[in-house]
């Protein structure tokens, strides 16, 4: 053990000393390129959705799925029903019950002659590299880490420390979140892997979306993964791991995930034998869950986001596509985004927006609700302008008074752990945006974002219809300008339903007078530019 901490700490010195090194560590190591399935009909989800497409007009075929437990379903049934090939690019890939539930089912789909590649970004991994480096053993399984930290141990503040000295590269993170089964059907949206993001989890829930999308859509996908997974910031786990795979540690990792994949049940429900049942992956094929079928705009950040930013090569930026379909707007935009730092580039979005008579209503996150104080200090600041241009905003509560639209059970949602996760835009209810950016800066300028803007006005009510939800009095908090002694300086205030009865808070909401505090020191510090 003593070993181990002392090469810790030399490998920490180094990374120190390198500073603004501009490559991550293992970046001289040999790589192989590879590329998605070419002939993704050979398979039956390739022959099935290729025939459904001509039937629509060589449109994708589209399914929104808001309920979190779905989502963890959707990933195992994908995953067991893969043939040739599995894809999956994640900002979070947790090692709970449901992460280590979707490994079995990886390792299981690997063992029957599956290629499978796991992308992950390396800003929250947690608790070394033990599990990737039993993963990375099997013989049918590669895994890269995007742009890595030297550290590979659990110490925070070992990781902490390289980051300071390291902070121009490590801070530029990728957040996308994809799954592709066979290049023939795939999962975008905002949920990570995780028992909060699929919202079963009593302690914490993160309500999110993903989309099912399947037909031509799903080779375009493909193609974003292979240039992440081909960049030079996709590390091989072999490049960075100090623990030599082994088949004795996959073969120990497989008794571990057998043991605890039998423990998962939330709420008295048994998911094991929920995916057993082949729902509702199953109705998705039969046609008994229909999809809509539509014509979407794929829109990425390149790998090499900040390059293209500071002008040093030529590539894509997801905020300048998302921007543009939101100036196209004529009469409303509906909007959810979990943290909302818009800068000075999306004020003027919305003064523009606004001049045109057009109506912007926004769900976001309440301090009692938020998990990251300092993004909420960051979006404080941004109230009185915003609802001054006639914006209309919400932050959502922690203890719904109606589940309805929520994405969760009542008696999950009675704990009053919830939060906002999603990322959603809404068009003139015609068009629909979902994908894996906030709108906040970090997103627009620091992270690799990925989503889908899709030309559907049945999809887009589908998502009006559950903001409307969300936003009603007993689960929302509608904010407003009340009239003071001084029309300079009016007073916030908080109007809400609880018991059946209107309220309304001149003191912000929050869990304690504690976080309250909390949250407005960290609005002193001039960190916008990273929120």
């Amino acid at each position: 053990m003593k070993g181990k901490l002392r090469l810790s700490l030399v490998l920490l010195i180094v990374a120190a000393l390198s500073g603004c090194a501009a490559l991550p560590p293992g970046s001289d190591y040999v790589k192989k390129a590879s590329s998605a399935l070419a002939h993704p009909e050979t398979t039956r989800l390739g022959r099935q959705f290729e025939d459904a497409s001509h039937a629509h007009g060589g449109n994708s075929g589209f399914r929104i799925i808001p309920v979190g437990a779905d989502g963890f379903l959707m990933r195992m049934q994908m995953i067991r029903a893969a043939e040739r090939t599995l894809d999956l690019q994640y900002f979070i890939f947790r090692g709970d019950d449901t992460g280590r539930l979707l490994t079995d089912a990886v390792l299981h789909a690997a063992d029957r002659g599956v290629r499978v590649r796991v992308l992950v970004d390396d800003g929250e991994t947690v608790g070394g590299d033990d599990q990737i480096s039993a993963l990375a053993s099997h013989p049918s399984v590669e895994i890269r880490i995007f742009n890595p930290f030297a550290y590979r141990g659990a110490v925070a503040l070992f990781r902490f420390t390289e980051f300071l000295f390291n902070a121009s590269r490590l801070d530029y993170r990728m957040h996308n979140k994809l799954l592709i089964a066979d290049n023939a059907v795939a999962l975008i949206g905002g949920r990570n892997i995780g028992d909060q993001y699929f919202q079963i989890d009593p302690e914490s829930q993160f309500a999110d979306d993903d989309v099912f999308a399947a037909g031509p859509i799903a080779k375009r996908l493909s193609w974003t993964f292979d240039e992440f997974w081909n960049s030079g910031l996709s590390i091989p786990a072999e490049a960075l791991s100090r623990e030599q795979s082994s088949r004795a540690a996959l073969s120990e990792h497989r008794v571990v995930l057998h043991d605890e994949n039998k423990k998962l049940k939330a709420d008295g429900v048994d998911y094991a034998k929920r995916v057993a049942t082949g729902e509702p992956f199953n109705g998705v094929l039969s046609g008994r869950l229909p999809l809509t079928w539509a014509h979407a705009q794929l829109i990425v950040d390149s790998p090499d986001k900040k390059k293209v930013e500071s002008g040093e090569m030529v590539g894509r930026l997801m905020h300048r596509a998302v921007a543009n379909a939101t100036s196209k707007v004529q009469s409303e935009l509906l909007m959810i985004t979990p943290y909302l730092i818009p800068g000075d580039e999306g004020m003027r979005m919305f003064e523009d927006l606004r001049q045109r008579n057009v109506r912007v209503r926004i769900l976001t996150s309440s301090l009692e609700s938020s998990t990251m104080l300092l993004a909420q200090s960051g979006y404080m600041q941004y109230r009185f302008p915003l609802l001054k241009k006639g914006v209309e905003l919400y932050e959502i509560r922690s203890l719904l008074g109606n589940s309805r639209g929520s994405g969760q059970t009542s008696a999950i949602s009675r704990f009053g752990n919830y939060s906002l996760h999603a990322k959603m835009f809404v068009f003139d209810r015609q068009r629909v945006f979902i994908g894996s950016m906030n709108f906040d800066q970090r997103s627009m300028h620091l992270n690799t974002e990925i989503g889908l803007v899709i030309d559907s006005p049945e999809l887009a009510q589908q998502v009006a219809a559950r903001f409307e939800a969300m936003v009603q009095p007993v689960n929302a908090y509608t904010l407003a300008l009340r009239p003071s002694n001084s029309e300079d300086s009016p007073t916030l205030v908080w109007r809400t339903e609880e018991n059946g009865e209107a309220v309304e808070y001149d003191t912000e909401p929050a869990r304690s007078g504690w976080q309250r505090i909390k949250v407005h020191l960290l609005s002193l510090l001039p960190l916008d530019d990273e929120l």
